[in-house]
């Protein structure tokens, strides 16, 4: 069975927000919410300065805080593609998975009920990929099965650096970035 996951390389990034507008018409997303983000990181100094730009959303953990903290089982790992969901019918808006989430990728519906990126589940089981990953202009953004050694994402990390957001928190996040 599959795990997905998404490969974005920095280095094509241009933080142009595409994939930011494509999940919002996709998922309906509500207005004044987003499911994706950009994030800019400059380190070093002058002149040696670099900036990172990565576009951030679920990082669907295969160890998802989000999902042991659940106390109603809405938020869950999909059985397909093992990607992490929430049911909203099954939500009861406590917070408590977005207290869990060290990476801040979720909010609160105004329906009530906790939300996120989905990786566009439904897109995929229809063979397509990801709104983000469709729209991206520099083909920086990449979507597959994270176990299958001839998938494009794992050929990516086997042949560039690369690196995950917050490593130290322990989930083992399925988004990684190279650099």
């Amino acid at each position: 069975m599959a795990r997905y996951g998404m490969v974005i390389d920095t280095r094509r990034c241009v933080g142009c927000m595409d994939c930011l507008v494509a999940c919002k018409t996709e998922n309906d997303v509500p207005e004044g919410f987003n499911r994706d983000w950009i994030a800019y990181e400059t380190r070093g100094a002058f002149p040696t300065v670099h900036q990172e730009i990565r576009s951030e959303r679920c990082n669907h953990c295969d160890t998802p805080p989000c999902v042991t903290c659940c106390p109603t089982g809405a938020s869950h790992v999909e059985p397909f593609g093992r990607v992490v969901l929430v049911t909203a019918n099954e939500c009861i808006g406590c917070k408590a998975c977005l207290a869990s989430c060290p990476y801040d990728a979720r909010f609160v519906h105004p329906d009530g009920y906790a939300d996120k990126c989905t990786f566009c589940l439904h897109r995929v089981k229809d063979g397509l990929d990801p709104a983000c990953v469709a729209v991206c202009p520099t083909r920086c953004m990449h979507f597959g099965d994270l176990d299958d050694p001839l998938s494009e994402v794992s050929r990516l990390l086997s042949s560039r650096s690369h690196h995950a957001r917050l490593p130290a928190a322990g989930t083992r996040p399925r988004i990684f970035y190279l650099t």
